[in-house]
């Protein structure tokens, strides 16, 4: 039989074997091996948890204390169906009952009992306890720990197969020490279990001797007396031994190295210890009638291991100290301490459940997801989210953070939804404002969600509410995150696919850093770069003649064509703003060239009631539920962008060339210097 084959059948044989012993006669000469056989496998225990590098290296200890519990005890069945039947239950027993005790019942009694009581009372009890207290604590800490795996998965420090791999041992952690705190209670139980049958032989004894053997009362208390004292110490030896294995395995901390090697470095690591120690020794040498040699031995053994302690810690070589700290000042890491994350979002303590899966938590999964809509919808790809929690904040506060720097927060109060609608007053809650459109709305209690839904109101989860802040923020920041990585890795995309193109266009006729400006440009305007190969096709051509940013931008728009106005359409129709022909002929010719492309260089007056009258005129179109868009001359488009956004961010600035997609054209309104003249209205 293949190897493999035998071990996976050998615990389930060995098992059912267990159960047949309860029930089935053993002879003598069997019941020997099995108890030697017990008392090597737990000594075999001991030592494998004392190896171990980690618990969980040895993740099967739980059940094997189970089956070696239910082994032992079944061995004690056999030896007391023995005892009670024949006065002998093997050379093992008998040996114990007799040589290591003396033959003397008395000396076994006391044995037996210091053996109960530093089992059941000393290790039993505190490695329960410890089990208890670490299965507690360990599953207080998974989402703490599932946070981190999650976050350092979204900065791109480790990739899915080690999380994958580091959420396994999390929770196989999580398992491994709840299945130690059942465990515990098995050693527990073992112990008041041999108790019991330790009386019930010796009761059960002095009644077949004398019951129905005929034996005299003295011959019989003693022969059944050592006989249920050998059975007792033959079971309670192997039974302390895993008590101690039990106990080494749940106090067992992480290290490097076994048990034995950790103590010793970590016991000798300081010679002050040891020397204290070591002239404690010889000192109480000098109390009368005490023994000199064994303190001198002990004293003088400390000592010398502090001498020996002293030549390897202080004296280092130069060349290791140098090396050492030349290993912190090195530039990759102080480099890489001092690297900013990109995008991140810190999350107040009592925020964590977001986070948790074992609490529903959802949010990182959400977030990924985030990532990808973002591709699809701005065509970049979004740096990882770094996420994190921060006790600095105050309580149910999230920070959105973009190059260290916070530049969003809002409020996601545990327990909660947020209800968005007009007629939320019959609500109870804290009124508030929904963080991205700024809309009226409460945080109602999670119960009180369908009732808020039967009264027309919109609910939403705090985690959706941070996800849609978070895209706002990204939405919004887009040019900033186009980083020139990006930009390369998009071409390299591009490439594999279209290799002429982005051959035609780089390195030669423009440089990565100014296709970024053109996509940062585009990014800024609302315009998605998904489609760069026409992209970069419209801007190979245009680059021949200028290499300007305004004229490259410019074609890359009228290569996007019918997609840029395509996400302002509304059934069919596009709500357009113009200006005056009087006014946009001022504008045109107030165009004059800056740094940054070209700049509108009107009067101030005239360009503060441009952008008043734009902004009243944007503002009652939108109350009507529209979503109105500028539309001027190609000239004077860029420039138009430069001048209103600051003041009016949310409005798209199109240029005539850009309104082919839209079946149907509506105006809303003209803007005049003086008045705006609302069409629409």
């Amino acid at each position: 039989m293949p190897l493999k084959r035998l071990s996976q059948l050998a615990v389930p044989i060995g098992i059912v074997m267990i159960v047949v012993m309860l029930v089935v006669p053993l002879p003598a000469m069997l019941l020997d091996l099995l108890i030697a056989f017990n008392i090597t496998v737990a000594l075999l225990v001991l030592m494998t948890a004392m190896f171990v590098r980690r618990p969980l290296d040895f993740a099967a200890f739980p059940a094997v204390i189970l089956v070696m519990t239910l082994f032992r005890l079944a061995l004690n069945v056999s030896a007391t169906r023995l005892v009670l039947l024949d006065g002998f239950a093997g050379k093992v027993i008998d040996t114990f009952g007799h040589f290591v005790v003396g033959g003397s019942l008395i000396v076994g009694l006391i044995v037996f009992s210091i053996l109960l009581v530093i089992q059941f009372v000393v290790i039993t009890n505190g490695a329960g306890r410890v089990a208890e207290v670490g299965a507690r604590f360990t599953l207080d800490a998974m989402p703490g720990k599932q946070m981190a795996i999650d976050a350092d998965l979204n900065s791109g420090l480790i990739d899915e197969d080690e999380a994958r791999r580091r959420r396994a041992e999390v929770h196989a952690e999580a398992d491994f020490y709840g299945a130690m705190d059942g465990a515990s209670k098995f050693v527990k139980g073992d112990a008041i279990a041999a108790i019991i049958i330790t009386l019930v032989n010796l009761i059960g004894g002095f009644a077949v001797g004398v019951g129905q053997l005929g034996m005299p009362f003295g011959e019989a208390v003693t022969t059944y007396s050592l006989l249920s004292v050998g059975d007792g110490l033959v079971s309670q030896i192997p039974a302390l031994l895993l008590s101690v294995a039990t106990g080494l395995i749940v106090t067992r901390a992480t290290g490097e190295n076994d048990m034995g090697t950790d103590i010793m470095r970590q016991v000798t690591a300081n010679r002050t210890p040891l020397r204290i120690a070591g002239f404690a020794a010889l000192t109480l040498c000098l109390i009368p009638g005490l023994p000199k040699i064994p303190f001198m031995l002990a004293g003088g053994l400390m000592l010398v291991a502090s001498s020996r302690i002293k030549e390897v810690v202080d004296d280092p070589e130069p060349e290791t100290a140098a090396g050492a700290i030349a290993a912190v000042d090195t530039p990759e890491l102080l480099a890489a301490e001092i690297q900013v994350d990109p995008l991140g979002l810190e999350l107040s303590a009592d925020l964590i459940d977001l986070v948790d899966p074992s609490s529903g938590g959802d949010l990182l999964e959400r977030v990924k997801s985030l990532r990808r809509k973002i591709a699809t919808d701005l065509g970049i790809v979004a740096p990882p989210v770094r996420t994190r929690d921060n006790p600095q904040l105050p309580s149910r506060t999230y920070a959105i953070m973009l190059f260290g720097i916070e530049v969003a927060r809002g409020e996601a109060p545990p327990g909660t939804v947020l209800a968005i609608g007009d007629f939320l007053g019959s609500l109870p809650g804290e009124a508030t404002k929904e963080p991205v459109f700024g809309l009226e709305a409460r945080w109602i209690p999670a119960s009180m969600r369908s009732q808020a839904e039967l009264s027309g109101a919109t609910v939403v989860d705090r985690a959706s509410v941070i996800t849609t802040h978070l895209a706002e923020v990204v939405t919004q920041n887009a040019a900033q995150l186009l980083g020139r990585e990006d930009v390369r890795m998009l071409t390299d995309v591009v490439k594999r696919s279209h290799p002429v193109v982005v051959e035609e266009l780089t390195p030669t006729v423009l440089s990565l850093g100014e296709i970024q400006r053109v996509l940062q440009q585009l990014l800024e305007e609302g315009v998605s770069i998904r489609d760069l190969v026409r992209i970069y096709e419209a801007l190979s051509l245009q680059a021949t003649r200028t290499k300007d940013l305004d004229p490259l931008v410019e074609a890359a728009r009228r290569a996007l064509g019918p997609a840029i106005a395509a996400p302002y359409v509304v059934d069919k129709a596009l709500h357009v703003i113009t200006f005056e022909p009087q006014l946009e002929q001022r504008v045109l010719e107030s165009l004059r060239p800056s740094e940054f492309g070209y700049a509108i260089a009107l009067d101030p007056e005239s360009s503060q009631a441009l952008l008043t009258n734009l902004a009243q005129l944007v503002t009652a179109v939108e109350n009507r539920n529209l979503r109105p868009v500028l539309v001027c001359a190609p000239q004077l488009r860029a420039a138009v962008h430069r001048l209103v956004h600051p003041i009016v961010p949310r409005l798209a600035v199109l240029s005539y060339q850009e309104l082919l997609g839209a079946e149907q054209i509506r105006s809303e309104g003209t803007v005049g210097v003086d008045v705006p003249l609302a069409v629409g209205a």
